[in-house]
């Protein structure tokens, strides 16, 4: 039996006008994938959608009209999953929607809705993992700086949230693994892809603060208490790239230069 797919360009708008030919074209696409990314099956059909922001402006206008923002913002955060199956979770759940009404998310077991029910509640995991787990330290000028390495693009997600609490402070989150930097200036934030991010260095106060923490951290910790596994558990080893508690080579490093230019009289 042959089989149908849809490629689009990697936007949400791209998916967005894919949903919009299926309904004008009335086909049921079996994968509505990103362009370059797709694994043909045998026999199966093709066709490449071009991205219309007016197509995908009335798609959103209805999802909205008859299920509420919050259909819309589900949508938006499957679209920055990693899952190859997202464009067509999507198409089904934005059709069951549109029949559905405002409960169309509450009905998680229907087919139609399951796996993009799945692959949001995913999505929100690893965003509220990252605001557990982000760490800021402060670069030469005045600048914060993050660097996350998530398993969905999760920035455009975490961006207003820190920047309505860090209002005052200029600061860069930067997603290394799809190339998205949040960039925030006193409470307004932008998005810029790049492939590349040089950062200045760490000023010495962010240095000095780093090396007080660890002492902190390594007196207070009861080493007879101390369980690897349910740490593991409770924080990924993944997060811990850029937590300074975990820095413990590096800090040492740093520790012992400023203890010997203490001693020779020399500021580090």
């Amino acid at each position: 039996m042959e089989t149908l797919a849809y490629i689009h360009e990697d936007s949400l708008e791209g998916v967005l006008s894919a949903v919009f030919e299926a309904y004008e074209r009335r086909e049921f696409p079996d994968d509505i994938v990103v362009r370059g990314l797709l694994q043909q099956r045998l026999g199966e059909r093709v066709h490449y959608v071009r991205t219309d922001i007016g197509h995908a402006s009335r798609v959103r206008a209805g999802l909205i009209r008859t299920c509420g923002f919050r259909a819309y913002a589900a949508v938006r955060a499957v679209y920055l999953s990693d899952d190859r199956s997202k464009g067509a979770a999507i198409h089904a759940f934005v059709r069951y929607a549109m029949k559905r009404g405002p409960r169309a998310l509450d009905d998680a077991v229907h087919p139609d809705v399951s796996d993009f029910v799945a692959i949001n509640r995913f999505v929100y995991n690893e965003v509220h993992h990252w605001k557990e787990f982000l760490r800021f330290r402060q670069v030469e000028g005045g600048l914060y700086f993050a660097r996350c390495n998530p398993k969905a693009s999760v920035v455009p997600l975490i961006m207003g949230w820190f920047s309505t609490r860090l209002n005052t402070q200029d600061f860069i989150i930067y997603d290394e693994v799809h190339a998205v930097a949040g960039i925030s200036h006193r409470g307004s934030w932008v998005l810029a892809k790049t492939d590349a991010l040089e950062v200045p260095s760490d000023t010495a106060e962010e240095c000095s603060y780093a090396r007080d923490w660890k002492t902190f951290y390594d007196t207070i910790a009861v080493k007879e208490r101390c369980n690897p596994d349910l740490r593991r558990q409770l924080m990924p080893k993944r997060f811990w790239g850029d937590m300074t508690e975990m820095k413990e080579e590096a800090l040492r490093k740093s520790a012992s230069v400023g203890d010997s230019s203490l001693r020779t009289g020399k500021l580090p």
